[in-house]
């Protein structure tokens, strides 16, 4: 359920950004999708330094078939202040990429957030806090929700604020990479369900 962050979505327009853009971003892009499909979100990624061009890295593409959706398809692409302007919500790898998001659109400051400081403040919040939250969409919403929560949850250490790197690096580490997900993206994707 890719489709270019250009196109309108009334549920809400989702981005996901790491470096590459060939491990964890699409990782995250493809499981998300699959995760909210039938939702009506639109789930795209992109790259702060991307390999324009390039498909998934074999080892993320495995894991993502692993985890029921399709690797297929995809091409890495450099983000753009315009991709920012569309989404709804970005979710980024790691702190870092939160930075050079806002650096690049600073109304991101209210809707940029690494997935696991995104997964522990939506944690923290409850169904009526997501509803009544201002927001043109559910997606919107979600992010709002999180602005709310920032001083209520106490930040992760810069440590674990982020999803590991495993770009050339050993298939354990990939293994890592899904791991660290898979323990934060299940309450995002509630929260974004509703």
């Amino acid at each position: 359920m890719t489709a270019n962050a250009t196109h309108h979505s009334p549920s809400g327009r989702v981005l996901v950004v790491c470096t590459g853009n060939v491990c964890r971003s699409p990782y995250i892009e493809r499981v998300l999708a699959h995760q909210l499909n039938g939702s009506g979100v639109t789930v795209t990624s992109a790259g702060t330094g991307a390999l324009v061009g390039y498909p998934i890295d074999p080892e993320s593409a495995r894991r993502v078939a692993a985890a029921g959706a399709s690797p297929d398809g995809f091409a890495a692409r450099q983000i753009s202040r315009e991709d920012i302007a569309a989404a709804d919500l970005v979710i980024a790898a790691s702190r870092e990429h939160v930075d050079e998001v806002v650096a690049l659109n600073p109304r991101a400051l209210r809707s940029a957030f690494s997935l696991p400081d995104l997964a522990d403040l939506l944690a923290a919040a409850t169904y009526d806090d997501v509803v009544s939250a201002p927001g043109a969409n559910r997606v919107a919403k979600v992010a709002a929700t999180a602005v709310r929560m920032r001083g209520r949850v106490h930040p992760r250490p810069l440590s674990a604020s982020g999803i590991v790197d495993p770009f050339r690096q050993k298939p354990e580490v990939i293994d890592r990479m899904v791991h660290e997900i898979e323990a934060t993206l299940p309450i995002v994707v509630s929260a974004l369900r509703g």
